[in-house]
């Protein structure tokens, strides 16, 4: 599908309204680790999918598939890629693709290389310029018969800028009818030196021990992988020591520019909605709101006040997947 996106339609979007007492960017960014983890419900079958890379590298991608109960065929199927440390079982994944299994769609939350819980069937990771994989997974699914009508792609966080660079790379290639980017870092230099900031002390240090624990876990590290992974004692450090060198970059500043998604928006032709939170704590707001997005035909943005990092807690919900479900209805999908 190539529709390009009318601008006054975004009206008909609702307001995000923060739900008490989940108030600030913070609190919306923590409710998911300090409620319990949603129930997938309204699924009649569910398994693992495993994925073979054709790089020769030999690892493979897992995923879980949930059929819905009411399974429609004219409907695509959606793919859930997570962020960061992330994996089939993140809050965020659970709670989209429960909320899409209720409305008729039957839903894949796929495992990017290297993480949880098939670390030990790869020696790679993945990273947020990392597409080629999303690639071979879609194609794969087309061969297995289990896309007859094609894909909805749903990113987050660093999925959410690996969404945006596949579909400018690859997007053509797959009948993708939409395509939602959540809480994206679509310029990677700027959140990593945000991460850095005094006020995110607390996020910084979980997220390098998650990094650092999921890399360890990878399989056949040599001695100097290893090294560089625990003495990392940034983000920064463990992509320029660690990310950059397996994937073939000079160093961090050289995979942020080559990964970042920033540049690339404006040529993609998926019908895509971008959702960013101006207060989000890790992604800096001036990425999103200095850029004019005219240029960018086929891409919509809506740029909340409130809502945190891949928060949006609203009363009656999540108000993204409200959002994204208003999205794919207006195109038909």
């Amino acid at each position: 599908m190539s529709l390009k996106l009318r601008s006054r339609s975004i009206n008909k979007y609702p307001e995000f309204k923060p739900r008490v007492p989940w108030l600030g960017a913070d609190l919306q960014t923590l409710k998911a680790f300090l409620t319990p983890q949603p129930t997938i419900s309204h699924f009649k079958s569910s398994s693992q999918l495993d994925f073979l890379m054709d790089d020769g590298s030999g690892d493979k991608l897992s995923g879980i598939i949930n059929i819905c109960e009411k399974e429609n065929t004219q409907l695509p199927l959606i793919v859930l890629i997570h962020g960061l440390t992330g994996c089939d079982g993140s809050s965020y994944m659970c709670r989209t693709a429960n909320y899409f299994l209720q409305s008729g769609y039957s839903v894949l939350r796929l495992n990017l290389r290297g993480a949880k819980p098939g670390q030990d069937l790869c020696r790679e990771h993945y990273h947020a310029g990392r597409g080629v994989d999303l690639n071979v997974v879609l194609n794969l699914l087309v061969e297995r018969g289990m896309a007859s009508n094609g894909f909805i792609v749903m990113g987050f966080s660093l999925g959410g800028n690996m969404l945006l660079k596949f579909l400018d790379e690859y997007g053509g290639d797959h009948t993708v009818h939409a395509a939602v980017s959540i809480s994206a870092p679509i310029d990677l230099a700027s959140t990593s030196e945000r991460l850095l900031q005094p006020r995110n002390k607390i996020y910084h240090k979980w997220l390098l021990h998650n990094m650092k624990s999921g890399a360890l876990a990878l399989k056949d590290l040599s001695e100097k992988q290893k090294k560089s992974i625990q003495n990392a004692k940034t983000v920064f450090e463990f992509d320029d020591r660690f990310i950059a060198p397996q994937n073939g970059f000079l160093g961090a500043i050289d995979y942020y520019k080559r990964c970042s998604s920033k540049e690339r928006i404006h040529t993609i032709k998926i019908p895509t909605l971008v959702i960013s939170a101006l207060n989000d704590p890790w992604v800096p707001s001036a990425m999103y709101v200095s850029r004019d997005w005219s240029q960018a035909p086929y891409v919509r943005a809506i740029l909340p006040r409130h809502g945190g990092h891949v928060g949006f807690h609203e009363y009656s919900g999540c108000w993204y997947n409200r959002v994204s479900k208003l999205f794919f209805s207006e195109l038909g999908v």
